[in-house]
């Protein structure tokens, strides 16, 4: 298992810092901007892990699919409050609403 470095959890941070409002990334996408395209899954056990609730919008990170974080409920009303387009409970409308970031 890859261990997560300081580096690494700051370099996700920054670009979750910048989603837009309204808008969401996927795990996949911070993974390519960050130049670690082959670490989505790394990406989202970097941000269960940093403790940034509520200073970073950690909420506006998906799948590639548009799924939402299992368990976690806040994440839906929180991107409702932005009034992200969703297809289903569990997922937002990704073709709608994925930031085309950098």
């Amino acid at each position: 298992m890859t261990k997560i470095d300081e580096q690494f959890m700051q370099s996700v941070l920054n670009i979750v810092d910048i989603i837009p409002f309204g808008r969401v990334a996927t795990y996949g996408q911070i993974a390519k901007i960050i130049g670690r395209p082959r670490n989505a899954r790394l990406v989202g056990k970097a941000l269960g892990k940093s403790g940034g609730y509520g200073k970073h919008p950690c909420h506006r990170v998906v799948t590639a699919t548009g799924r939402l974080v299992p368990g976690w409920f806040d994440q839906q009303p929180m991107l409702m409050a932005e009034k992200v387009p969703f297809k289903d409970e569990n997922h937002v409308d990704i073709k709608r609403c994925q930031w085309r970031g950098i």
